[in-house]
């Protein structure tokens, strides 16, 4: 009882201590709350909000560890560990690190009766030789935190641990000149209520390293004319902030008010190259714009007759109605057929000559028919029956496995791989393990029965079948992304639910991404490139311009032709 008593005071007195210099200034005042780090001197100390019992394994420990890059892939976060010393990729089992740490190699990673003595301080400190090099000094925080956690009994974590709910960055936008200077500031919401600055443990990359770069405290330097994002990762969240200094050379005084707007699309694209200062192209002539409207729409070029009377006509009204004539063609519907049957991965080597037209006629048909972007993917989604005679059904058959099904879908439909999270969280998005399972669970029911003839298979739903999470070793609710789960025992076909979740207009991913991959087919490179990167993390050239594409698409009700034109 004197031994933790005195451990107690011991932990009191750390935090009763100042750093000079302005690094670091600590603070115990009976509130819940201890106070952190200044990264600048010319600024107040920014707020570090930890639990009034110390340093949170889960909250804490993991994040000083992934910002070490212990973890990391390269390091103790590879598949195979280094040195029999193996980590969670970036922290994403705590509980399975906590073991790891403190019960493996003798329990001596870790000195309850002399915390300096612990290996997990002596080797990153390099008190003793480390294949990883000095990842932290012994007055750093860094160091500060792990030893007061260990000083303190090396709690565990456990379930009633406050959990991160989002990331916040300040500012947001900033408008720089080249060469100058901005810090982030980063903080973390916890279910609990708390608001922690987490800008010293956050990971960040700028998403141009030719225009921006920012180091591991969160300043960005100004390179180059231009606008990029800074991503910022912490615990499996992630945020975004935009950096953007103008170009100095001349402009026209009326560049921007003498050119065209047709509509929104105009708006926000001069609205951001007057923002950048970067004079906007003048109007495709008539031979060039007929020329790129049968190209990009039909994949065709028009005949000389066609071009003669398109450059003979003038009317003000001729491109929207040659807008208009170009979307009605079979070109069109043959083209754009093509495009969806090449995003569904349609090939007569895995679904057989058979299962290959069957699949193809329902794209055809679908898109000579205009059918809507969202009953299109629920078809798909949803389908069930015999693969000759639904042709949407061959998509179960191109991907049997629920992984493979998690996968396509949110490639086809939201443009994301979540690939990553089949084996640990998402290490560059949001997704984690759990939710990646939890979304393969809606596949979970699908069963597929052969028939008598060549590409005859019959898909159908199944009362009964769960998808396993490999390290817990038992299903979990099924559950969209950032959907809300269903029970494990409720009836019924758990795709009608997918469907309902990924259709809908409240989705905030799957009118974006039909919206990148169509802009990207007219304008050579969507606002998210790639198209099947749409992470937090890639954010789009002009978020507003996507925004209210995506906006207009679920207006007319996901009508692809409407967004064409």
């Amino acid at each position: 009882m004197i031994a933790r008593q005195l451990l107690k005071f011991g932990v009191l007195l750390v935090a009763l201590c100042f750093f000079a210099g302005g690094a670091v200034i600590a603070r115990f005042d009976g509130t819940p709350a201890l106070s952190g780090v200044s990264l600048d001197t010319t600024r107040p100390a920014e707020e570090i909000v930890a639990p009034l019992g110390g340093w949170s394994f889960r909250n804490h420990v993991i994040p000083v560890l992934t910002k070490l890059g212990c973890n990391s892939g390269a390091c103790h976060g590879a598949a195979a560990g280094k040195n029999g010393f193996k980590l969670t990729l970036r922290g994403f089992d705590p509980e399975l690190d906590y073991t790891v740490i403190t019960r493996q190699a003798l329990g001596r990673r870790i000195n309850l009766i002399e915390p300096a003595q612990s290996l997990i301080l002596l080797k990153p400190s390099m008190a003793i030789v480390h294949g990883g090099g000095k990842r932290m000094s012994t007055d750093s925080l860094e160091y500060k935190v792990l030893s007061q956690w260990i000083a303190a009994g090396a709690p565990p974590p456990t379930e009633k641990d406050a959990q991160i709910t989002s990331v916040e960055v300040t500012p947001a936008e900033t408008r720089l000149t080249v060469g100058s200077k901005t810090r982030l500031d980063v903080k973390a919401r916890y279910s609990d209520g708390r608001i922690e600055n987490v800008t010293r443990w956050v990971k960040y990359e700028a998403t141009d390293s030719s225009l921006a770069s920012v180091d591991e405290r969160g300043l960005v330097t100004m390179l180059g004319q231009g606008e990029s994002a800074v991503s910022i990762w912490f615990q499996s969240r992630v945020a975004v902030a935009r950096v953007f200094s103008p170009h100095d050379g001349p402009i026209e005084s009326d560049a921007f008010n003498r050119s065209s707007r047709n509509n929104f699309i105009d708006e926000l694209i001069l609205g951001k190259l007057e923002k950048l200062r970067i004079a906007p192209s003048e109007a495709a002539t008539d031979s060039e714009f007929i020329r790129r409207a049968f190209l990009d729409a039909t994949g065709t070029l028009p005949t000389p007759e066609e071009v003669e009377q398109f450059l003979g006509d003038q009317s003000s009204e001729k491109r929207p109605r040659l807008v208009d004539a170009v979307l009605e063609r079979t070109e069109y519907v043959d083209y754009w057929a093509m495009r969806l049957a090449d995003l569904l991965l349609v090939s007569q080597r895995n679904l057989g000559s058979s299962g290959r037209w069957s699949f193809y006629n329902f794209i055809h048909d679908s898109v000579a028919a205009n059918k809507p972007w969202d009953r299109f993917a629920r078809e798909i989604v949803t389908a069930s029956g015999n693969t000759l005679e639904n042709g949407a059904t061959n998509f179960f058959v191109l991907h049997k496995e629920p992984s493979e099904l998690t996968e396509n879908v949110s490639l086809a439909f939201l443009g994301m791989s979540i690939t990553c999270a089949r084996c640990h969280n998402h290490p560059m998005e949001k997704w984690t393990q759990r939710q990646y399972y939890e979304m393969a669970n809606l596949f979970g029911r699908v069963g597929l029965k052969n028939g008598v003839r060549s590409g005859d298979v019959e898909v159908f739903s199944k009362s009964t079948g769960d998808v396993n999470h490999p390290r817990l070793g038992k299903p979990l609710p099924p559950r969209p992304l950032d959907g809300r789960p269903i029970p494990l025992d409720q009836a019924g076909d758990r795709r009608e639910y997918l469907a309902d979740w990924l259709t809908s207009p409240d989705n905030p991913y799957f009118a974006r991404a039909m919206v990148n991959r169509v802009w990207k087919n007219f304008m050579g490179r969507g606002l998210v490139e790639a198209v099947d990167d749409m992470r937090a993390t890639n954010p789009p050239s002009n978020s507003e311009l996507m925004d209210a594409l995506a906006r207009d698409f679920i207006e007319h009700r996901f009508d692809l032709k409407q967004l064409s034109r």
